[in-house]
């Protein structure tokens, strides 16, 4: 059978076509946007949706997911990433990875996780070889220098959330600056914790801190309590003495102020006054005194007058002898 030149161009147009038609429409997912390149070269963004584009590889697309939050995972791995840079394959790795450094020169396990989204797709792929292992060193690098800023007990206690938002507001200004076209949207840290070998004594040491605190809570509650009593017991006593004094200095003060005016009145008659003074004293004396007798001096006898104070004899009911 003789080869024909004709029929086998059209079928080679025919093939070309047909790879043709199958290479100039893609998909876009409704979380990504694709990045078309031409000759290698940036060309646009498309949206979500079916597309078109120059087949036979002229123009190349990279589908980047932009509406789903990544994360990476640093001295531990979640089975089952779809993300390549999400931990470290090895065991090894991630060891070296949470073995951090302290400021006061001490060693701490730091796990941690970064959350990131990618803003811009065409800064994401082409000012970076390989971003999301750029990403991944830079974020090592951040909480490295966060823990190396802080003593061992303020990356194991108290200092988690503030470490959190230095982290944060590090790592994001260092991704601005290099136009990564990433958003970092949140630093947790997972588990920090002493090295294994210093594990026992650190708890006692915790321990004993925790029961330090609690007796001075303890104290406190009790100084609280007793202290405002005894203000208050104080307060109370400086109030009733400064009350009686105010009493007895009005007192005195009003003595001597009746005192004065009747030294004025004696002043302007002495005998009217002193008659006076007489007679208001023996009213205020003699109500008090008991079985009291007042004699005139020219009364002939005395016994008529006792008469006359003697009670009447009170009557008694003759007893009956016992027995009767």
């Amino acid at each position: 059978m003789e080869l024909q030149p004709q029929k086998l161009l059209w079928g080679v147009l025919g093939l070309i076509l047909t790879v043709g038609a199958f290479t100039c429409v893609y998909q876009v997912p409704a979380n990504s946007q694709g990045v078309v390149q031409r000759f290698g070269a940036f060309l646009e963004t498309t949206n979500p949706g079916l597309q078109f584009k120059l087949p036979l590889g002229i123009d190349r697309v990279t589908i980047i997911e932009v509406a789903r939050q990544q994360k990476l995972e640093f001295g531990f791995g979640t089975e089952g990433a779809t993300n390549a840079y999400q931990y470290s394959d090895d065991r090894w790795s991630q060891e070296l990875e949470k073995d951090m450094v302290t400021g006061d020169l001490n060693s701490a396990i730091v796990e941690w996780v970064v959350q990131y989204s990618i803003a811009d797709p065409r800064n994401y792929i082409f000012n970076f070889r390989d971003p999301a292992k750029t990403l991944r060193d830079l974020s090592e690098a951040v909480m490295r220098e966060v823990v190396g800023d802080r003593t061992v007990d303020e990356v194991l206690t108290i200092g988690r959330t503030e470490m959190e938002i230095t982290a944060v507001s590090r790592l994001k200004e260092l991704v601005s600056s290099l136009h990564m076209g990433v958003n970092i949207d949140q630093i947790q840290l997972r588990t920090v914790s002493p090295p294994l070998q210093v594990k026992t004594s650190f708890d006692e040491v915790n321990s004993a801190k925790q029961q330090r605190e609690s007796l001075i809570n303890m104290a406190s509650g009790e100084y609280n309590k007793v202290i405002p009593e005894a203000r208050g017991l104080a307060e109370k006593n400086i109030m009733t003495a400064t009350g009686y004094a105010t009493k007895r200095i009005n007192e005195a003060e009003g003595d001597a102020a009746r005192f004065n005016a009747v030294l004025a009145e004696y002043k302007k008659a002495p005998e009217v006054t002193r008659k006076r003074l007489f007679l208001e004293t023996m009213a205020e004396i003699l109500p008090t005194i008991p079985n009291k007798v007042i004699l005139d001096d020219k009364a002939p006898q005395f016994l008529p007058m006792m008469g006359l104070r003697q009670s009447a004899p009170v009557y008694q009911q003759p007893q009956t002898p016992p027995g009767q």
